[in-house]
């Protein structure tokens, strides 16, 4: 049996090289972004935009992904800032798989901007696992415009922890082997599935590297964490079974997220940003004459930890009323109301193409009901697709900070400003 090869291949500072990509190889634009410094953030007017993406001269000027942009501004007064562009991202992601898939059909996405890939037996295609990284990111770099790390192990974790060596633009091997002089000596922080949390804990036992951890007694780890301590035992020793998984190639859900500007710390904050998701995802399937009988929250701390709760409808549905009321109960639900939050999703799933309800007496809502919910829906549609999504807006945004239909695609395309992404991109 073929000794089994992972690639983790992971998009350079992803946002901003598809849109410099995009404007270089599209556009025609002369200057490349990725040349000067440069960001991806929201409004500028706004205090609470914070930067999604950053240039390698930007990050020589101090400024991190994650802090707001009035700050990055003050290091960098002559900072290029361009908007985030959702849709862009979704069609140059596409294209991103689809050309890894041209090297192995087993990938495995991970996220938008990177993917495991099983090159297990592909020697006679491609050569070397090292060898078929340099033509992969070659590739990539040729085609389609933009930089790529590859990280190569015999499993998905040491795949992954080898792309996240030295970057942009490298290639890096981390087999078993090699695991005392590349992966041992780091700071335990760079584990995978270790935060700040956990990394004071750790610390607190006198382990501070990979090495300190793969070397610790489980029983204390697990004593001390719990499971979480294992797994990251199992990790720290390179160990990781799982098989790359491909992904199903068309989209069975519709959903929206968003890293909010600041940590949410209440039910009413987090009520209110999934108000602005459920505006969004609902609007979508609308659009699309789809509804949905699932549905599922996403969250993520603000120590990167994710967990999601799920629930199903009675019926489905796109009316934005009822998807967020039964948002606020799966969120209340799952989440503590203590640990703070930077990331919410919403997402429906088990799509029909008609809607259907299970009226009773306990559910409160009439056939005619439904009826006057759903075309009070539709001309709020209609009057955000004619004038803009901002011409009309719930009562609960109307003092408070934050968008008021929050996620997916970039608000000049959700409203049909611009033209579509180009195919060739």
């Amino acid at each position: 049996m073929a000794e089994r090869v992972i690639f983790h291949v992971d998009a350079n500072s992803a946002f901003l090289s598809w849109t410099a990509a995009y404007k270089v190889k599209v556009l025609g634009e002369e200057q490349d972004i990725r040349e000067v410094p440069s960001v991806v953030a929201g409004d500028r007017a706004s205090r609470h935009s914070i930067i999604l993406a950053k240039s390698t001269p930007a990050k020589k000027f101090g400024i991190q992904t994650g802090e707001p942009l009035f700050q990055a501004l003050e290091k960098c007064p002559e900072l290029v800032i361009v908007p985030p562009d959702y849709e862009l991202y979704v069609e140059a992601s596409r294209h991103f798989v689809e050309m890894l898939r041209q090297f192995s059909p087993a990938v495995e996405q991970y996220s938008i901007d990177e993917a495991w890939v099983d090159m297990t037996g592909t020697q006679r295609l491609w050569g070397s696992p090292r060898l078929a990284a340099e033509k992969m990111r070659t590739r990539i770099w040729e085609e389609l415009g933009f930089t790529v790390n590859v990280g190569i192990s015999s499993n998905k974790l040491l795949a992954k922890m080898a792309g996240d060596f030295e970057k942009p633009n490298k290639v890096h091997t981390l087999f078993p082997e090699e695991m005392a002089a590349k992966f041992w000596p780091l700071p335990v922080r760079d584990l995978f599935l270790v935060g700040s949390a956990t990394e004071r804990k750790l610390k607190m036992l006198g382990i501070y590297t990979i090495g300190d951890l793969a070397k610790a007694d489980v029983r204390v780890l697990k004593k001390r964490l719990g499971k979480h301590g294992e797994t990251i035992w199992h990790f720290a020793n390179g160990r990781n079974a799982d098989a790359v998984t491909p992904e199903p190639a068309e989209n069975k859900g519709y959903g929206n997220s968003v890293t909010t500007a600041r940590d949410v710390t209440t039910f009413e904050e987090g009520h209110q940003v999934l108000l602005s998701l459920c505006e969004t995802v609902a609007s979508r399937m609308r659009r699309d004459s789809k509804c949905g009988s699932c549905l599922t929250i996403h969250l993520r701390t603000n120590e990167f930890h994710h967990f999601s709760h799920q629930s199903q409808l009675l019926g489905a549905t796109n009316i934005t009323g009822e998807i967020y009321r039964e948002a606020c109960r799966v969120f209340d639900e799952a989440w503590d109301g203590v640990t703070p939050l930077r990331q919410l999703g919403v997402q429906m799933t088990k799509l029909s193409g008609e809607p259907y309800q299970q009226f009773d007496f306990f559910s409160g809502m009439s056939p005619e009901q439904f009826e006057k919910k759903l075309k009070l829906d539709e001309t709020v549609d209609a009057l955000r697709d004619k004038f803009g999504e901002d011409a009309i807006r719930r009562g609960k945004f109307a003092n408070k900070p934050g968008e008021h239909m929050a996620g997916g695609l970039h608000k000049s395309r959700r409203t049909g400003v611009t033209k579509p992404v180009p195919k060739e991109f």
